[in-house]
């Protein structure tokens, strides 16, 4: 006799980092989850060649722990990348468009922006080289003279 028990369903990530990707899903307007957690592999794989310290810790401490061992995963850039260049370099990795490139990179860290907070994306901007604030959905914010 066969038995009634149905076999719970278990989910491949956290509900965290699920929630991760439905976050960037609809706020990059992606047509499929798989499509959202391409974009969020990319981008937090380049962030983590950029990101060093205390602050790429912090953020890991911070992001659900699939979306941290992406970041952490990587090995930092000994040539840091303006927030252009890592678009391009992205693009390169990937033979996608610049423009697609961008918007991948615009959504994901608009989520990593929320789980970061402002006080520590504060932070990250100040380590990262110009041009990475207009990406985190922020003013660039530039010194007076």
């Amino acid at each position: 006799m066969m038995s009634d028990q149905s076999v719970p369903f278990q989910q491949p990530y956290g509900g965290a980092y699920e929630h991760l990707l439905e976050k960037v899903r609809y706020d990059g307007a992606y047509p499929t989850r798989e499509r959202a957690e391409e974009a969020v592999r990319l981008v937090l794989a380049g962030l983590g060649r950029q990101l060093t310290g205390d602050e790429r810790v912090e953020l890991a401490a911070r992001l659900p722990l699939e979306a941290a061992r992406i970041l952490t995963a990587q090995i930092s850039d000994t040539q840091p990348l303006t927030g252009w260049a890592f678009v391009k370099d992205l693009a390169a990795r990937t033979g996608a468009s610049l423009a697609t490139t961008r918007w991948d990179t615009g959504s994901v860290f608009c989520a990593v922006a929320a789980y970061a907070g402002p006080d520590l994306l504060t932070r990250i901007l100040h380590q990262l080289s110009p041009g990475y604030a207009l990406l985190f959905g922020h003013a660039e914010l530039t010194p007076a003279a």
